[in-house]
């Protein structure tokens, strides 16, 4: 048996590490992807050959990350419940179809993770194994009765770690979880699982890494203007980038400017809530700045279409089904409504804020002629607009008659 474990070096997953090697007496390969999440990767290779891991790999996956995960779903300008960026819920795709790829050139049969039975995860990667792969087997520790049995608790998994000589950073006393990559750094449980709980106050803003609090953040405002070609943003105060250094940048300048903190308590697809902390500060500012592209460019039926649609897809990354057919629909028109999504937009951040300040674009199907208050002429005749709104009050009226006016 060889089995391709997604592998951080964490706590949990150090733990399957071993579990798995002395459960199954296997060839544990262990894969990470480095999407964006920076000093979490050093010296990843050799802890894990020292926990029992036959092989590692390390892959760079920032740039696919970022073009083909982020810039579509920014595309589609979605966001889960009206506020969560699907930092982590876009990434788990790439990773698992990574993890594939390993799994296919090692010739292994089985496929691991470190996700919890409780979280969205779990649906995550093994959606997006069962889309790619349907022939590998499938292992996940924390659904298995005997692996809880042994793990109740981090005391236990970390008393596993010191007994076994596994180096892991982890500590009772951390009082919550992080995932971070390239869009976002996420927080929950420990003292987060209180929704009563603040975590900016001057005690507890340490835990934030990617933002200063709006409080701290500079007393200037600064401007910065967005490119964009067909929905994606290429260009940052004139330099062009790509999709990772476009983010890179824009995460820069929106934690120094204290933007993009989301706290908030999220319906899991699994069926609980959860309350989860976010930063997001790139993202923040590429989804805002989107945005006003498309109010110059875009028709106004197939913004009000594509953005009908809009919970549905961020639902469908939210739960895990990225591969599924239903999503590459989506995705088909989200990129047709792109095409004339080409333009600049200028902004203010200050203070947590964004303040929109100009936008450009010469597929703009804003006419300064037809929209003047000031008796500019043009093409557009004031006096179609008396049959207009008496067609579309037609009904208004006719309730009125038949149901209101008789006393019916």
């Amino acid at each position: 048996m060889k089995i391709v474990l997604a592998y951080s070096g964490g706590l949990d997953t150090s733990v399957i590490l071993k579990w798995l090697k002395e459960t199954y007496q296997a060839e544990i390969i262990t894969f990470a992807a480095d999407i964006g999440q920076e000093e979490e990767l050093k010296g990843l290779s050799q802890k894990a050959r020292r926990t029992g891991a036959v092989k590692h790999h390390t892959l760079d996956l920032v740039e696919e990350f970022a073009r083909d995960f982020i810039y579509p779903m920014m595309r589609a300008n979605a966001q889960y419940e009206s506020q969560y960026y699907l930092g982590t819920s876009i990434a788990r795709p790439l990773i698992a179809k990574a993890q594939i790829d390993i799994a296919r050139r090692e010739k292994a049969d089985t496929v691991a993770h470190g996700a919890t039975g409780k979280g969205n995860d779990q649906c995550r990667f093994e959606l997006s194994y069962m889309a790619l792969a349907p022939h590998l087997k499938i292992i996940s520790p924390w659904k298995t009765e005997a692996f809880r049995q042994q793990f109740p608790g981090r005391a236990e998994m970390i008393a596993y770690c010191q007994a076994h000589r596994i180096p892991v950073e982890a500590s009772l006393k951390k009082p919550y979880s992080m995932d971070r990559n390239l869009l976002h750094i996420s927080y929950e449980a420990g003292i987060l699982e209180d929704p009563w709980f603040d975590p900016t106050t001057k005690a507890n803003r340490g835990m934030f890494k990617l933002s200063v609090s709006p409080e701290d953040a500079p007393n200037r405002a600064e401007y910065v203007e967005l490119d964009f070609e067909r929905g994606d943003c290429v260009a940052v105060n004139g330099r062009r980038l790509s999709p990772a250094g476009v983010l890179r940048t824009l995460n820069a300048l929106g934690g120094k400017h204290g933007i993009g903190r989301v706290d908030l308590v999220e319906n899991r697809f699994v069926g609980m809530k959860s309350r989860g902390v976010y930063e997001t500060p790139g993202g923040t500012i590429l989804m805002h700045a989107h945005r006003q592209v498309e109010s110059l460019t875009m028709d106004r039926e197939v913004m009000h279409l594509r953005d009908s649609l809009v919970p549905k897809y961020a639902e469908l990354v939210y739960y895990g089904f990225w591969f599924a057919p239903e999503r590459e629909a989506l995705q088909a028109l989200v990129d047709e409504s792109q095409k004339y999504v080409t333009g600049t937009v200028r902004l203010k951040l200050y203070k947590g804020n964004i303040t929109t300040c100009g936008r450009k674009s010469r597929f703009s199907l804003y006419d300064p002629h037809v929209a003047s208050m000031e008796g500019v002429k043009s093409w557009y005749n004031q006096d179609d607009a008396t049959g207009f709104i008496r067609l579309n009050g037609l009904r208004l009226r006719a309730r009125h008659y038949v149901q209101r006016g008789s006393g019916k």
